[in-house]
């Protein structure tokens, strides 16, 4: 309270008290605990209504729905009694499954940004100036990325007509955010002025960080490397967006390997919240404690992975899509098994999400592993699906049938034919497959690579994969990531169950045999944490 013209020192606290009596309405005063809540209009209707729309919301996640709960009580219950009923809902609520995961994610996605050997105090580049090699979706996106933190991109393309539509792309993104208001007509016009294309290797002397985002072909990369090292000046940091080259490799394409890294952004990069940071063996620890940095800059969640063909995330989707191809070759359909993992809590099943992402990417990995890995089993569905164009969304066949202009996944008797042809190709009587056994095989597919990841050291510590998969791959909140989602399981029953599938003779039993690490915390009674 400002102290009145006449007041005193001595008499401030009497002249107070003087004035509170003087303006106060109501004497006495009323205290919270005796004020009412009246029911909302519509009574009993209203929160109906409201329990519907946090269901619809979020469907797996308890707690809006106990918070919900307080507020009735709070129109019908005393103030007593209703801090009471507040009180047990919360300690339901803390002991729950779902609080488990979260607080583990809260601390998860701050542990990743520590490296063990690279200390907070680690010298950095400055970044001051971006150049992104490559304007198709990709590299649009990531140019965004660096727009949206204010940062100039240069867009290098090698023809004028593929520069235009990279360019188009970013602007039609950006208007398209502010014909909904979520971005202001002066802020879209800041971050297009900010943005230059070129198709001269030479304009991009000056840039401090370089993203190549071409054709992942490992000529590709080496054609563009060796023009990077060529004409960039010394302690630009060169990154390759590769979701499963070796970094190494390309960094020997350079006179520089202690400047090269991997910045593996996820489709749509200026949307998705990953970021996988891949450590060549000569990456110098300024470069990647540059990077992660600059991660923080651009509102990314990084995690760091060491070199293995396709990191962490997508090491370990290749086994997960793996396990959808056997199912389907089995007695699945792609509708059965998309739904189970959708049920469970997944953004999207593994069909669908193949479909979004382009199921040629899946079909070239694989020509590349039957070259390299002859003995590794795979269903040859997909490949029978390639085989006929069908390469999801972008061809208006994939797994589903699409609709121009839309994206909903409608369910193709051509793709059940496909797939009954080959059962019978292949002799196998189609069985009934639970959702159970779906979620299963794919969710402990994932884990088992896990702990094989976290044994040769590719991923720093047990969450860091987690967060890889709740920010990369639409793995579940709810369900903490994968490795947490073990602990809750146990990771005796984790390890009982994958004995079981590897008696099944239409499946991979190599694969099920244990990873190391994963039986020898089982035996001991840990966990990854």
């Amino acid at each position: 309270m400002a102290r009145s013209l006449t007041s005193t020192p001595e008499t401030l606290d009497a002249d107070a008290l003087a004035l509170a009596e003087r303006v106060a309405d109501v004497r006495p005063l009323p205290s919270v605990r005796h004020l009412t809540a009246a029911p909302p209009a519509g009574g009993a209707a209203y929160f109906v209504q409201a329990r519907s729309r946090a269901q619809a919301q979020a469907p797996h996640l308890p707690a809006p729905l106990r918070c919900i709960d307080a507020v009735e009580a709070a129109t019908q219950r005393s103030l007593a009694d209703g801090l009471l009923f507040e009180r047990e809902l919360f300690l339901q609520l803390l002991a729950s499954s779902e609080s488990r995961a979260l607080r583990h994610l809260f601390l998860a996605e701050r542990a990743a940004a520590k490296i063990p050997d690279v200390p907070a105090n680690t010298p950095q580049r400055n970044i001051q100036s971006v150049a992104v090699i490559g304007a198709g979706t990709m590299g649009s996106g990531i140019a965004m990325c660096f727009l949206n933190a204010g940062l100039p991109v240069v867009l290098l393309e090698t023809q004028q007509s593929a520069l235009d539509r990279g360019r188009a792309l970013i602007d039609k993104n950006y208007a398209t955010q502010v014909s909904k208001g979520k971005l202001t007509q002066a802020r879209y016009e800041q971050r297009m002025a900010l943005l230059s294309g070129t198709l001269d290797y030479g304009d991009l002397r000056h840039a401090d960080l370089v993203i190549e985002a071409v054709f992942e072909d490992i000529g590709a990369k080496e054609a563009v490397f060796r023009q990077l090292d060529a004409v960039c000046k010394p302690g630009a940091i060169l990154a390759s967006n590769t979701s499963t080259l070796n970094i190494d490799q390309i960094a020997a394409f350079t006179q520089r390997p202690q400047d090269v890294l991997g910045l593996h952004f996820f489709s749509p990069a200026q949307v998705m919240k990953l970021l996988e940071v891949v450590r060549g063996a000569r990456t110098a620890p300024e470069v990647l404690a540059t990077v992660m940095a600059l991660a923080k800059t651009i509102r990314k969640t990084a995690v760091v992975s060491g070199v293995c063909d396709g990191f962490i995330g997508n090491r370990m989707i290749e086994q997960y899509l793996r396990q959808a191809g056997f199912l389907l070759d089995e007695g699945c359909t792609p509708a059965q098994v998309d739904q189970a993992m959708e049920a469970f809590g997944m953004a999207m099943g593994p069909f669908r999400m193949s479909d979004l992402s382009g199921n040629d990417i899946g079909w070239a990995i694989r020509q590349r592993r039957y070259q390299e890995q002859p003995d590794k089993k795979y269903s040859r569905t997909a490949d029978l699906l390639c085989e006929q164009g069908r390469f999801g969304q972008k061809t208006g066949a994939g797994w589903y049938d699409y609709v121009a202009g839309q994206r909903e996944a409608l369910p193709s008797a051509a793709v059940l034919q496909l797939i009954e042809q080959h059962r019978r190709a292949l002799g196998i009587t189609p069985r009934t497959i639970t959702d159970e056994e779906i979620v299963q095989r794919l969710v402990f597919s994932l884990v088992n690579e896990a702990a094989r990841i976290l044994e040769e050291g590719i991923a720093n510590k047990a969450s860091d994969i987690d967060v890889v998969y709740i920010f990369g791959y639409g793995f579940p909140v709810h369900r903490g990531g994968p490795l947490h989602y073990a602990h809750e399981v146990g990771l005796h029953t984790v390890l009982q169950t994958m004995q079981h599938f590897a008696l099944n003779p239409l499946d991979d039993a190599a694969f099920w045999q244990p990873a190391a690490l994963l039986a020898r915390l089982a035996a001991q009674d840990q966990t990854f944490a």
